[in-house]
């Protein structure tokens, strides 16, 4: 486990770059709402082709979880809508892929504008709306319209991971939040039942060509040393940040942020994703059992990528930042390792 003592908590707004398009040394911390300005990413000449940008939904519920995928990788834009039926196991996956990025809109602060997959097998909006968060994707067999409520007071993650100023990551991960609404797969619809949520990875960046993480997600309930019980969600990531001098770590407790500052040791069988995982750290210790696996690859020459995203639940303790300790049993979620020559 290594510290990262130095990383700095944003208190107000400021620019993810400077006017040439390199990192603005300023915005290099955390933060417990979305507080840059990420308009800036892609400006100059230098790292064509690095440009990163993405919005990343998950709906989860005790039935099925969908999947929304908006994304702008500089050279071609990325679109998909998944769906998996947990009963039968079931997965249903469009995926369309454009060159260049016209078929993305991503607006540059989070927020501040829709977000649109346009194109003809996948079709997804995000808008922001007195409600919340609205959410509608189509595809052949999938039409999904949800609301996100944003809670008063709910806390989210913000974090820039710098690897140097002209390759740098801005990410926000808002995990738990209520969600209702309808969906349809194969012409099947149902409401979303009570105790649906949603999770929400929001990228912009500049990466180099190969990365590796993995990233972990919970909700659920929590039990304190008095008895008092608790909802907590995880937030958890793993070797990409591990040269940097931030991490994306923390734990949500009743929607307040508890930031992570330490690397947390992963330990997982690349041979067999759905065996046992482990996460463990100074203020965490969790067990993931998965009960199944996402598989997803893709090579189209030099641009390649692997994906294990296992679904099941999380049990062990985590710690407040008073260090108090609350343990947490059959948190539902997910887990991933992901690999990728983009």
């Amino acid at each position: 486990m290594t510290p990262h003592v130095s990383e700095p908590e944003i208190t107000a707004d400021v620019a993810l770059c400077l006017p040439d398009g390199r990192l603005d040394p300023d915005a290099v911390g955390w933060s417990r709402a979305p507080l840059h300005d990420t308009s800036g990413v892609g400006r100059g000449l230098r790292g064509l082709g690095r440009t990163k940008r993405w919005e990343y939904w998950a709906v989860v519920t005790p039935d099925h979880v969908v999947a929304l995928t908006t994304s702008a990788l500089d050279y071609a834009a990325l679109h998909q809508v998944w769906a998996w039926d947990r009963a039968s196991g079931a997965e249903v996956d469009a995926v369309a892929i454009a060159p260049l990025n016209r078929s993305a809109t991503l607006p540059g602060r989070l927020g501040a504008g829709p977000v649109r997959s346009s194109t003809r097998a996948v079709a997804i909006a995000v808008d922001e709306e007195p409600r919340g968060t609205r959410l509608r994707a189509r595809t052949s067999r999938v039409d999904l319209d949800v609301t996100v409520a944003r809670p008063a007071g709910r806390e989210l993650l913000g974090v820039v991971v710098p690897w140097s100023d002209r390759r740098f990551q801005y990410t926000v991960k808002d995990v738990g939040r209520p969600a209702a609404g309808r969906l349809r797969v194969d012409g099947v619809e149902r409401a979303l039942p009570a105790g649906s949520w949603a999770v929400l990875d929001h990228g912009r960046g500049r990466w180099p060509y190969r990365a590796a993480w993995q990233w972990g997600v919970g909700l659920g309930r929590g039990v304190d040393a008095a008895g008092a019980g608790h909802e907590v969600a995880l937030q958890l990531g793993g070797t990409w940040t591990r040269q940097g001098p931030t991490t994306e770590n923390g734990v949500f407790v009743d929607g307040v942020l508890h930031k992570i500052h330490d690397e947390l040791d992963w330990t997982f069988d690349p041979a067999a994703y759905t065996a046992p995982w482990q996460v463990r750290g100074e203020r965490l210790d969790l067990a993931f059992v998965p009960a199944h696996d996402r598989v997803s690859r893709t090579q189209l020459g030099v641009v390649a990528s692997s994906t294990h995203q296992c679904f099941g639940t999380w049990s062990g303790w985590v710690a407040a930042d008073d260090g108090s300790r609350v343990t947490v049993d059959g948190l539902d979620g997910w887990a991933e390792d992901v690999a990728q020559r983009w």
